[in-house]
């Protein structure tokens, strides 16, 4: 059974080939959509080609609802979408696919059903397809190449749509399993080298020196250490200071 969460329907209009709806229903199931509607595929349904190229979701696929037109497949919502990348003539409302998605996620928080219209592969939905839809998206592309294919179009829909319904994280840092290093730890590490240089006479000319150490610290700070870093670089030090000494032997 498709999940309990609130989502605009996928609505693929006479796609043309099986290899393209199954992309498509990768693009969906990557970023947490699984209501698609397909009508009237050219090669007829269900599609053993768009369940090798949908790479596990073919539980999307099995789900995926039949029209024979595009009035069926909308006959149930309240606010659909056309995908376009052409200028069509009409007078509509024209969203960025961000834009498009907030507006969605809007309406269907509002208790609305929402719907997005992407068409064949050739030439995309006719302008009689696009007539039935309450407003375009239009995709930032290269006016010189415009063209995006199916599973494309669905993907980038489909993620500005996770975007807008879900929490995205926008940075972060993998630590595996070690901590962040702590002030007190970092001030050690800090003073250790401040002391090992200073006997290595590196502050050099005294005046200069105060200085020296602040830039020294402003590295360490910018360097943003693990416990495990300072650990290593505790042990550099050391190892250089043994080194120093069984060479003056």
């Amino acid at each position: 059974m498709p999940s309990d969460n609130p989502q605009p329907a996928i609505v693929l209009v006479r796609p043309q080939m099986g290899e393209n709806v199954g992309s498509a229903a990768r693009a969906m199931w990557n970023f947490g959509l699984d209501r698609m509607r397909i009508v009237a595929p050219r090669d007829g349904w269900p599609n053993p080609k768009a369940v090798a190229m949908s790479s596990g979701a073919g539980r999307l696929l099995d789900e995926a609802q039949l029209f024979d037109d595009l009035e069926g497949a909308l006959g149930d919502r309240t606010f659909t979408f056309a995908t376009t990348a052409r200028q069509r003539g009409l007078t509509k409302p024209v969203f960025s696919p961000e834009r498009a998605m907030q507006l969605a996620a809007e309406k269907i928080a509002a208790g609305e059903q929402v719907a997005i219209l992407f068409g064949p592969e050739r030439a995309g939905l006719e302008n009689e397809d696009i007539a039935k839809a309450n407003a375009i998206i239009s995709v930032p592309v290269n006016p010189l190449y415009a063209s995006l294919n199916l599973g494309q179009c669905v993907l980038l829909t489909s993620y500005e749509w996770m975007r807008q319904s879900a929490q995205v994280t926008h940075e972060a840092t993998d630590l595996g399993k070690g901590d962040w290093a702590t002030g007190v730890e970092v001030e050690k590490l800090v003073e250790h080298y401040e002391d090992r240089l200073d006997q290595a006479g590196f502050f050099y000319p005294p005046e200069k020196a105060e200085g020296m150490k602040v830039n020294l610290r402003n590295l360490w700070s910018r360097m943003r250490l693990t416990r495990a870093d300072v650990q290593m670089m505790h042990g550099v030090m050391r190892q250089m200071v043994r080194w120093k000494e069984r060479g003056d032997e």
